[in-house]
């Protein structure tokens, strides 16, 4: 069987899928890394919404795909920006979210840490981000799951310089039962981010994180790097104080960034762990034993596809990341809430699958291939 692929030049290739999947079995907790997947939501397609309407989740679908990436040994991040918050995913479905998922973790042993924000707020000052940010800790701890405080639009909006950052962040801290794991996503992922941590110079914004986590000792777990700049994340990481971990956020260099250096190595939350759960988790296996170069053999190849679900916007990465989980059969359609399906082009999707399928990631080709069959249709792209 072959498939008409276009071209972003409007011509069309032929491609012959493959037909022999990776074979990855389930396995236990990952052990010389921690690793986090963020996971995507899954859309209700049946309710008559618009991209306004609060989000419709298929709650069943949603979870399920939860229980595979535990099931894979990894963490699951959720209610991050994966999952579409801020965009798609409103706070009343993402509280939801958290409470379901926090119970689903309990269930079958899972780990998890959830993202606790401010998108409740439609405006406000300095007081406002602060008990936006408490309401959404209280909720996260008290479902029993680790809170990673999340980058915020509001409190980017309403600072006026790193000091403000330094008393929102110092007031959670304290506040927080346990230590949390902090988060820097930068302009790229949300162009409203841009200057978070009080300066758009980075090197300025990052003498603000680390005194952020100089002043609270045990209270911060960790920090996600989310800047697609892999040499700033290595020298971030080598002045944390000791016992606090780096978390990988860059889906362009993350195999070279976890194998690490002879000065250390950073853990990982991801986004693009969550088309690759199999895949990653076994990598990650080999690591356990000392195997860096089967680690890199196995991940390695993975980072085309990662560039390019994450190529600019990248923003728009979460549309490539569901189309892979339906043509996965994770999901029975290609919907997503806030209309989002509609971010990237027929020819972005096409590459995204060939690249996706050269990999091995289907466990089902000829399910990947019908639906892929059947999109190109949609588009009239006849086969």
């Amino acid at each position: 069987m072959t498939l008409r692929l276009p071209h972003p030049d409007g011509t069309t290739r032929t491609y012959r899928p493959r037909m022999t999947p990776l074979s990855i079995a389930p396995g236990g907790p990952l052990l010389s890394r921690t690793v986090f997947s963020a996971a995507h939501v899954v859309a209700d397609p049946y309710p008559d919404v618009s991209p306004d309407s609060p989000a419709a989740v298929d709650w069943e679908s949603t979870l399920a795909f939860r229980r595979h990436l535990w099931s894979h040994g990894l963490g699951v991040a959720e209610a991050m920006d994966t999952a579409q918050r801020g965009m798609g995913l409103d706070w009343a479905a993402a509280s939801e979210l958290i409470r379901r998922s926090a119970a689903e973790a309990k269930a079958v042993d899972g780990r998890i840490a959830c993202g606790v924000g401010t998108d409740q707020l439609a405006g406000g000052g300095l007081a406002e981000v602060r008990t936006a940010y408490e309401e959404q800790l209280a909720l996260v701890e008290g479902v029993g799951a680790q809170p990673i405080l999340m980058a915020s639009r509001a409190l980017a909006a309403a600072a006026r310089g790193p000091e403000d950052y330094l008393a929102v962040y110092g007031t959670l801290l304290r506040q927080a039962s346990g230590p949390v794991i902090l988060h820097w996503l930068g302009p790229m992922f949300d162009p409203a981010l841009d200057g978070y941590w009080g300066a758009a110079d980075l090197d300025t914004a990052t003498e603000t994180l680390l005194e952020v986590i100089a002043a609270h000792p045990g209270k911060v777990d960790g920090i996600k790097v989310s800047l697609l700049d892999a040499r700033r994340e290595v020298e971030l990481r080598r002045r944390l104080p000791d016992g606090v971990r780096c978390y990988t956020g860059d889906d362009f260099s993350y195999p070279e960034l976890m194998a690490g250096d002879e000065q250390g190595f950073s853990h990982a939350l991801l986004g693009i762990f969550d088309p690759l759960a199999p895949l990653a988790a076994e990598a990650v296996r080999l690591l356990d034993t000392g195997d860096a170069k089967g680690f890199r053999g196995l991940l390695d190849p993975t980072v085309e596809l990662s560039r390019h679900l994450f190529q600019p916007p990248t923003h728009f990465y979460k549309t490539g990341v569901v189309f892979l989980a339906w043509l996965a059969g994770h999901q029975s359609h290609f919907t997503m809430v806030g209309g989002f399906q509609s971010a990237r082009s027929l020819p972005h999707l096409a590459r995204a699958y060939e690249l996706a399928d050269g990999l091995g990631l289907f466990s089902d080709p000829a399910l990947a291939e019908s639906r892929m069959k059947s999109l190109l249709n949609v588009y009239g792209v006849a086969q």
